[in-house]
């Protein structure tokens, strides 16, 4: 009889120390978690009492290496662009790597993510094969899923496909996008200067639109030096409003 008490009386203890357990390992890790880089990269002590010993900069250094963040705008000169040529919204792939690879070299950082992001409307980034023919299937597949409005100078434009943004004559719409034309540069409330933004602004909604679909940025994980890609995968910059010189965004956060 004392020894079924006994073991009932361990269940029972075993029990009640199990749901503690969620409390157990909050109290032991959010100490660890709650240490946040402060602005200068260094660790943050955490608030309240804590059991575990302080883990200094100069130990996270050691093991991880010297933090980095740097940022560069990469320019880039789209294949098959003539000097002086004018944009007649052609669609090219471009490949960012070398130039990723590049500046991750000379940054030396070892471990972290490389961010690449599109600092144009009508340009896109992704992660792909660059292939000279697979290059016109996308130009293909995307104009077919969103051509070129009649009125643009696309050699695809497509007679009866009209779009609001290509509504020029009726730009700017609205007290907000007259703000943006001003804030860039533009005294649209004189007419002359009206006329003159009127004139530059490309009948290209079919771009925008397509951008949106293949997305304006992408992250790459870095490990010993080297992107994390696959063999035959390259960062691409997809132009959809082109022949331009274009720049694209890349920020390194890591260590080095």
């Amino acid at each position: 009889m004392t020894g079924d008490l006994e073991r009932r009386g361990n269940r029972e203890l075993t029990m009640m120390m199990m749901s503690y357990l969620p409390l157990i390992l909050s109290i032991a890790v959010l100490p660890i978690a709650g240490r946040a880089f402060s602005s200068r990269n260094q660790f943050m002590a955490p608030r309240g009492p804590s059991c575990l010993h302080e883990t200094s900069a100069s130990a996270v250094n050691a093991a991880l290496g010297k933090p980095l963040c740097t940022y560069q705008t990469i320019t880039i000169q789209p294949s098959g662009m003539n000097e002086g040529e004018l944009p007649r919204q052609a669609v090219s792939v471009e490949d960012l790597t070398p130039d990723l690879k590049s500046f991750l070299e000379r940054s030396g950082m070892q471990n972290g993510v490389i961010n690449v992001i599109s600092r144009h409307t009508t340009t896109a980034i992704t992660i792909n094969e660059r292939e000279s023919r697979l290059a016109q299937d996308v130009e293909d597949f995307f104009l077919k899923a969103c051509p070129p409005d009649e009125r643009s100078s696309s050699e695809k434009r497509v007679e009866g496909v009209r779009y609001l943004h290509n509504d020029i004559g009726e730009r700017p719409d609205g007290d907000e996008e007259a703000q943006r034309c001003r804030d860039n540069g533009w005294d649209i409330d004189d007419s002359e200067e009206l006329q003159k933004w009127r004139n530059q602004e490309p009948i290209n909604a079919h771009s925008h639109l397509i951008s949106m679909m293949l997305g304006s940025s992408e992250s790459i994980p870095v490990v010993d030096g080297e992107m994390v890609i696959g063999q035959w995968q390259s960062v691409l910059m997809v132009d959809l409003d082109g022949p331009r010189t274009r720049t694209v965004g890349v920020q390194l956060m890591g260590y080095a």
